[in-house]
């Protein structure tokens, strides 16, 4: 089946992100001077709506929240330039903002600042169009709403989403999706009561490993790596829309690879944003 008439679906989070180039990553005590800046609706559930949005004809659905502010808007309303139909449960508490610094060799180092907003299915939105869809990618959400996903052919998660609520939800993903360069990521996944189908696991330039089936090489880039935020998040969105698209693991994580590495080169996870 071709990417493009797959119906794909998220369910996570969002942060207003604002990514600075920087001449040296921060430090205790040094000053490090700015040399670029730009802002974008982030975090992983956005990176993966808008790569999923690249890859097929159809809307994506994205179902997340969002605080009734300033930057909740602002957030909205550029995912939506991008395609994506959001589904938003609005809330009292600010949204999350973040700062990504980035540094000359790509790679960055990301603060959150405030909660994690999260949907969960006791919010008034159209959970019932998750069971039509053919791939759905989950980065934050209740043990209730993760049980909902499993109605869709493929569903798909980050250690991020959080264990507790995984081993509370007690489905089988079709892939557990997350990076062995994050500790925490690496040790939750010892917790994890039902194994999925396929745990995948990143190693940037090293490729990664995928059980059952051993290590995968990454894709050699053609391109300066510029910025690796949101790679992970795009090589998670690939894997997951070939995987709904009846692909073997081989070619999904291929697909995903290349996304990551398209991701890598770029300042910054979009390119301009799509009307």
């Amino acid at each position: 089946m071709s990417t493009g008439e797959l119906a794909l679906a998220v369910v996570g989070h969002i942060e207003w992100v604002t990514f600075v180039l920087v001449d040296k990553m921060p430090m205790q005590g040094v000053i490090s001077h700015g040399q670029r800046i730009k802002e974008h609706a982030a975090g992983g559930g956005a990176v993966a709506a808008v790569q999923m949005s690249k890859l097929s004809k159809h809307k994506v659905h994205f179902f997340t929240s969002l605080g009734k502010d300033e930057i909740g808007e602002k957030c909205a309303q550029e995912l939506r330039s991008f395609g994506i139909e959001m589904h938003i449960a609005w809330r009292d508490t600010p949204t999350r903002r973040g700062i990504s610094f980035v540094g000359k060799n790509g790679d960055r180092a990301i603060t959150v600042i405030g909660e994690r907003l999260e949907p969960c299915i006791k919010d008034s939105l159209k959970w019932d169009l998750l069971k039509n869809m053919d791939g759905v990618f989950i980065t934050a959400g209740d043990a209730k709403t993760i049980q909902y996903c499993r109605k869709a052919k493929i569903v798909c998660a980050t250690p991020r989403v959080k264990i507790i609520s995984l081993n509370q939800a007690n489905i089988r993903l079709d892939a557990l999706i997350g990076s062995n360069l994050d500790p925490d990521e690496k040790n939750n996944l010892k917790a994890l009561t039902a194994k999925p189908r396929f745990t995948i696991m990143t190693e940037g330039s090293r490729g990664g490993i995928i059980e059952p089936g051993g290590r995968y090489k990454a894709i050699v880039l053609t391109k300066k790596e510029i910025d690796s935020y949101g790679c992970g998040d795009s090589f998670a969105a690939g894997v997951t829309t070939g995987l709904a698209a009846n692909w073997d693991i081989t070619k999904a994580i291929n697909l995903g690879a290349n996304c990551g590495a398209e991701c890598a080169t770029r300042f910054g996870p979009y390119n301009k944003k799509k009307i």
